[in-house]
């Protein structure tokens, strides 16, 4: 079997605040199977849910004292790689109106690349990012060089 990535679930403090900053200000759509306990939505060829946090680790039967609080920096990013540089901005200056916290502004990358940073209302770090020598599917989904 391979891996393959089909869902990033976020654990999260306040599952109606979070789902307003995605819903509302970052313009993703609920979808059908979504309902009081978890948001689901359709980002690209990935799903990114919504859940809070205490129960996302019972159910992982992780023990008190592995599950993190906001703003305690987990060692993940997310990603949103856009194809052009100004896909970047915007993506940055949305984040910002619906009350992001911008870590880093959108600059060029020691790498060749053009990437910002801004943190969602529970501190999970997104990286808005043009990679430009990664091409883009019609999915908007990556696809590596070989």
């Amino acid at each position: 079997m391979k891996l393959h990535l089909s869902t990033v679930t976020l654990g999260v403090a306040d599952l109606a605040r979070s789902r307003a900053f995605y819903e509302q200000g970052m313009g993703l759509v609920p979808s059908s199977a979504s309902n009081e306990q978890i948001g689901f939505y359709q980002c690209g060829l990935t799903v990114l849910a919504l859940y809070p946090r205490q129960e996302l680790a019972e159910d992982a039967c992780l023990p008190p004292e592995r599950v993190g609080r906001a703003g305690l920096f987990d060692g993940v990013t997310l990603a949103c790689n856009c194809a052009t540089r100004e896909a970047v901005d915007q993506l940055m200056a949305r984040a910002a109106a619906a009350g992001a916290r911008i870590a880093k502004p959108a600059q060029e990358a020691f790498w060749g690349g053009y990437s910002g940073y801004f943190e969602d209302p529970d501190g999970h770090l997104w990286e808005a990012v043009n990679v430009p020598f990664f091409e883009h599917g019609q999915a908007g989904n990556l696809i590596l060089p070989k």
